[in-house]
């Protein structure tokens, strides 16, 4: 048997504890691939027991997809905002709140074969207040329930075939301790595209005021400013490592529709509460300078476009942000709009043409039949 040197069995080893520590890395997932693969996107979902009790359908059109999807996204909103949140740690329950709708979206989830990645839309915690939603809820104690019940455990997907991913909840800036406790926060890569979700919710990002008996001037500011500061951060951390992986592009899932026109004063919510975040996105794609492709739910219609493109045009002046002609916003269709559609993202590593979208009804008319 051939002896090796001490330098060879240095390098042997250097080797091999570089192999382990690339494999424990829950950024990657077939990092260095460039084979192309699909995606399910959809939220707003289900803003009805029609839709609920329909979930099959759904679930097997995106299980039985001939693409062969390889992961989940949902943006945010598990039901209407007309409908009651949980009464998550009020006791007795508040009498107007449906304490087990959120369990029986968890385990709808739960039956997608591909993983799964939630990230939180309003009308699960911080719209609970209103009085649309029957005022049954505390939205920090709504938030908190949802992170129990769907985050239950940090770093791993919902579905059948769950996944890690890196949590903001364990990979946090140590300059920032209280980053934390957003372990929604989520990120991974496939095939050099890199993935990252926030809680950045509607309702002008968590800024209109808490109604009565669920007001505290106090504790919303810092809900906002925490959150909107870790939300930043964690979307650079994420552009830092496209740079750094020589990513081909960035997707990011998101409830808010920041751009969204019937959002704008003085008749809507106002949509002055997303600048600071968009104005970060645009300095940050624009210094990746690949492409980036936003997905987010809220105004519930599909729609695609480049809002930052052109700094004078409708949406370009609502967050006055440089221009930016990398980034692609994709609105998923939802609510009850009919037809029920999931959105399939098709990314192509190889191709100049990198993402790809494709509506994929499921259900006739969410409000009457799903039958077509």
């Amino acid at each position: 048997m051939k002896k090796m040197n001490i330098s060879s069995m240095l390098l042997v080893a250097l080797m091999a504890t570089g192999s382990q520590a690339f494999a424990r890395d829950n950024y990657a997932d077939n990092y260095g691939s460039t084979k192309p693969f699909s995606m399910a996107v959809f939220g707003d979902w289900p803003y009805n027991a029609l839709l609920l009790s329909n979930a099959n359908l759904l679930i097997n059109s995106i299980n039985n997809d001939p693409s062969k999807i390889t992961r989940v996204l949902h943006v945010g909103d598990i039901h209407s905002g007309s409908m009651p949140c949980t009464s998550a740690g009020i006791l007795p329950p508040i009498a107007t709140s449906d304490p087990g709708w959120n369990q029986g979206v968890f385990g709808k989830f739960q039956q997608f074969k591909a993983p799964l990645v939630y990230t939180p839309g309003d009308n699960e915690w911080t719209d609970c207040q209103k009085t649309k939603q029957k005022s049954a809820g505390a939205p920090l104690n709504e938030l908190t329930a949802v992170r129990q019940l769907f985050f239950s455990r940090p770093g791993r997907t919902l579905g059948i075939s769950d996944q890690p991913v890196t949590t903001q909840a364990t990979d946090f800036d140590p300059a920032f301790p209280k980053d934390a406790q957003y372990v929604e926060n989520v990120m991974w890569e496939t095939n050099r595209i890199v993935f990252v979700t926030v809680n950045m919710p509607g309702s002008n990002n968590d800024t209109l005021p808490w109604a009565a008996p669920f007001v505290n001037v106090a504790a919303q500011a810092q809900e906002v400013a925490d959150r909107t500061a870790a939300d930043t951060r964690w979307l650079q951390k994420a552009f830092d490592l496209a740079k750094k992986r020589h990513a081909k592009g960035v997707v990011i899932g998101l409830q808010a529709d920041m751009w969204d026109p019937a959002a704008l004063p003085p008749a809507g919510d106002g949509l002055a509460g997303y600048t600071p975040f968009v104005k970060a996105l645009a300095n940050a794609s624009v210094d990746f300078g690949n492409p980036v492709l936003l997905f987010n739910g809220d105004s519930h219609l599909y729609g695609k476009d480049q809002p930052l493109a052109d700094p004078n045009s409708a949406s370009g002046k609502i967050h006055n942000t440089q221009a930016v002609t990398n980034l692609t916003r994709v609105i998923v269709q939802g609510s009850t709009n009919a037809p029920a559609e999931w959105v399939r993202l098709t990314v192509n590593p190889r191709s100049k043409d990198l993402f790809s979208v494709e509506n994929v009804p499921y259900c006739k008319d969410p409000l009457t039949t799903c039958n077509f």
